[in-house]
Formats: structure tokens, sequence, C-alpha cells
């Protein structure tokens, strides 16, 4: 079986990386090692791969990175997508972590091309796709453009993430939200699509999402007086269905109409629209995670 590590080329000298690698092919694994060196390079590494005699792609990165191989294989428009692992190497790691892959880098990359896959969801965005979490509104407006030191923030509790709205004096963005059901206008402070749990550097904006149910998580903050900031906090805590400043969702498509360009955060890649349609896309890849991966609805397969 051959493997393919599209690596991050910030990655690419790391000592632990090179190890990695090394490891793995001294157990008899056939790995070959595609290194990006600018934007685009992951998808297309991932296209190609697609195209030629590969049977599973690993990509070596952080979210962004899992996000631009990801899409670079669904639109690859070949006859069958290989397996698809990962090798966390970003930052946050936050589809990693969730997933359950392991820190330690020989052991990834060890189960990226031993383990099992299994058939698992994705989200669409238009015509964009992701493998975690979509964020718009506050969250996005902070991943796009505030210090690293203030992202870190967006960890904590949801008192901290609260108080940041309003001390930044954040304005809501007024639209419509469209349900298999029900339609909704709203003004909106925060609003989360997630296929997977948690972005942001660990926090969790869908506790409830697995990656193999066939729906999409969906969380809306709406405006709310500071004066109700505790019951707020207590609707994050305790999400079902509408509340008063909290709604928690669960739909296998959604459409969002803003009055203006809404930024919005697809797996860490900011993009920016007036209105998107959401969709999760069944069983679109099979995707290599450990037997114990908490965001599976079943139980996987035990890996090789």
């Amino acid at each position: 079986m051959t493997s393919r590590l599209i690596l991050n080329g910030k990655s690419a000298g790391l000592p632990a990386v090179r190890e990695a690698v090394q490891r793995v092919r001294e157990e008899g694994t056939e790995l070959e090692v595609r290194v990006t060196w600018e934007g685009g390079d992951a998808a297309r590494l991932a296209r190609e791969a697609c195209h030629e005699s590969v049977e599973r792609v690993i990509a070596g990165g952080g979210d962004g990175s899992v996000h631009e191989v990801l899409n670079g294989m669904l639109k690859a428009d070949a006859p069958e997508c290989p397996a698809f692992g990962i090798l966390p190497l970003g930052t946050a790691n936050d589809f990693a972590t969730s997933c359950g892959i392991p820190k330690d880098l020989a052991e990834a990359l060890r189960l990226a091309v031993n383990g099992t896959p299994v058939p698992v969801d994705v989200g669409r965005a238009n015509e964009h796709y992701f493998m975690n979490v979509a964020s718009g509104g506050f969250g996005a407006a902070v991943t796009t453009a505030t210090p690293l030191n203030v992202k870190r923030l967006l960890g904590g509790a949801a008192y901290t993430l609260m108080g940041m709205i309003m001390a930044v004096n954040f304005q809501p963005h007024e639209g419509r939200l469209v349900l298999p059901d029900a339609e909704h206008e709203m003004r909106a402070l925060v609003g989360a699509v997630g296929n997977g749990r948690q972005a942001g550097g660990g926090q969790v904006l869908a506790p409830s999402a697995f990656i193999d149910d066939g729906l999409l998580d969906v969380l809306v903050v709406r405006e709310f007086p500071m004066d109700k900031l505790g019951a707020v906090v207590d609707e994050l805590e305790n999400l079902a269905g509408d509340g008063e400043f909290v709604s928690y969702y669960q739909v296998p498509w959604l459409e969002s109409h803003s009055s203006g360009k809404m930024p919005i955060n697809l797996d860490g890649e900011p993009i920016a629209v007036e209105s998107v349609r959401f969709e999760v896309v069944p069983k679109a890849i099979q995707l290599v995670v450990p037997a114990t991966c908490p965001l599976l609805s079943r139980q996987g397969p035990a890996v090789g």
C-alpha cells in the first residue's frame, strides 16, 4: 500500500517529523512525502494523488492544511478518493484533537498509514468543503483579525467569550436563517455549523456533533442586553433547541442570508459572503481515526 504525506512546508524541517517518517518507513510502509511551498500547493498535490496510484493521503499540518487537502481530494473529479489520514502539526489541531489522534507524531503517523478508515461526513458551504467547523460573525472576525493572545481567550469559559463580544462592541449581523422546517429573522453575534465539535483552540461549539450521523450541528447566539449575560451563559451550558438568546439545531442543511458580507471561517480558512448554503455530504470520505474516536456515533473498527 502506497501512502503519500502532503507536508506543510513550515514543518518540513522539524526533527520530530523526519524521525516519524523514518520510523514508519523502517516498519515497512511505502511512504512518499510531498512538501508545500506556497498557497494552493496542498490542494494541487491532493488532486494529483487522487489520479495516481496512491491508496492513502495524509495531511501533515494544522486545521488549515486538513481543509486544503480535503478540498483538493473532493474536487479532484477522480473515480475514487484515497483514504484520508492526519498528522497534526498545527497550533490548535482542533479536529485532530477532538478525534483523539495521538499528539506523538510517530504514533499519529503510524495510525494514519496503518489504521482502518471509516466513512465519515463532511460539510459543504456553497462550493467549499469543511471537515470540522464553520464559524460566522464574532468568532470568524476574531480568528481573522485579532492577535494570537486574544484568540487564545476564545478557549475559555462562556463568560469570557461573551465578555469579549461586549468589550469590543461587536455589531451583530442582521439576516435570515432558513432551516428544513423553519425560518428565522435574527441579529446574530455568533454562529457555528459543526460537522466536528470544537474550534478556536479548544472551544466546544457543537457538543453533540458526530462525523457520521448525516447531520450538521448549528449554534446561534443572538444579540442580548448586558443584564442578560447570566441567562446567555446558562443557555450556552444547557443547549436545547430554541432558547431566548441561544439556539441549537441538528439539521442536514441550512441557509444563511445576511444584509451584508459576513465573515465565515471554514476550518480556520476565511471567506466572506452574503448568502451561504450549508449542507452535510454523508460518507463523503474514508477517514483514518482511532477506534475510540469520540466523534463517531458508532464504535469504529480496530486499527491495524
